[in-house]
C-alpha cells in the first residue's frame, strides 16, 4: 500500500514540472476558451447531460419502460441537444 501512495506521490511531483499543466490550468482559471479547454468543458457538459438525461429518463418513464432501459435511453438521448449547444456557445465565446 505504501508503494502506492509513493507512485501516486511521485506521478503528483511530476505532474508539476510539466509546463504544459501549469499553462492549461491558468488558461481555465483565467477563462480563455483554448482548444484544450474547449475540450475539456465539453466533457464535463457531455458527463453532466449523460447524467442528468438518466435521471430524467427514469423520472419520466421509469415505470413504463423499466428504470433500466429508461436510464439508458435518457443517457443516450441527453448530450444529443447539450453538445452541439456548448460547441456553439464555446464558438460565439471565443470569437466574439
Amino acid at each position: 500500500m505504501s508503494d502506492l501512495l509513493t507512485t501516486i506521490n511521485t506521478l503528483i511531483t511530476d505532474l508539476d514540472t510539466i509546463p504544459s499543466i501549469h499553462i492549461f490550468i491558468s488558461n481555465l482559471a483565467a477563462g480563455e476558451i483554448t482548444i484544450l479547454t474547449a475540450i475539456f468543458w465539453l466533457a464535463v457538459a457531455s458527463g453532466i447531460s449523460i447524467i442528468a438525461g438518466a435521471i430524467g429518463g427514469i423520472w419520466l418513464a421509469g415505470k413504463d419502460l423499466g428504470y433500466s432501459l429508461a436510464a439508458m435511453i435518457g443517457g443516450l438521448f441527453g448530450p444529443a441537444g447539450v453538445i452541439p449547444a456548448v460547441v456553439v456557445g464555446l464558438a460565439i465565446l471565443k470569437f466574439v
